[in-house]
C-alpha cells in the first residue's frame, strides 16, 4: 500500500516562499512519476508540477514556471515543491500524487495514489 504524506503548508505573505514535502512509503519508487496538484475553493483541481523519480525529468504548469521547483530525494523517498514569489492566487490545498509509470501526466485521473493535502494560504 502506497502512502503519501504532505507537510509544509501554512500562511505566508505575498512574495514569500514555502517548501512542501511529500514523504512516500510502501513501494520502490524508482519507476514512479510524482506530481503536485492543487485545488482552490470552488475550483477544479489543477496540475502544478511533476517529476520522474528516476532521472528527474520535470514538467510544470505555465502558471508556476519560474517560481516553483519540484525535486526529489531518493534516499529519503521524499518529493519537494519549493514555491517562491507566492501570490494570493496560489492559495489552495496542495496534494501530492503518484503513479506507477514514467509519463508525466497533467491529468489527475492518471495518478493512482494521493496524499491528504496541505493548505497553503497566501495573504497579507
Amino acid at each position: 500500500q502506497v502512502q503519501l504524506v504532505e507537510s509544509g503548508g501554512g500562511l505566508v505573505q505575498p512574495g514569500g516562499s514555502l517548501r512542501l514535502s511529500c514523504a512516500a512509503s510502501g513501494r520502490t519508487f524508482s519507476r514512479y512519476a510524482m506530481a503536485w496538484f492543487r485545488q482552490a475553493p470552488g475550483q477544479e483541481r489543477e496540475f502544478v508540477a511533476a517529476i520522474r523519480w528516476s532521472g528527474g525529468s520535470t514538467r510544470y504548469a505555465d502558471s508556476v514556471k519560474g517560481r516553483f521547483t519540484i525535486s526529489r530525494d531518493n534516499a529519503k523517498n521524499t518529493v519537494y515543491l519549493q514555491m517562491n514569489s507566492l501570490s494570493p492566487e496560489d492559495t489552495a490545498v496542495y496534494y501530492c500524487a503518484a503513479r506507477d509509470g514514467s509519463t508525466l501526466y497533467i491529468v489527475g485521473a492518471e495518478y493512482d495514489y494521493w496524499g491528504q493535502g496541505t493548505q497553503v494560504t497566501v495573504s497579507s
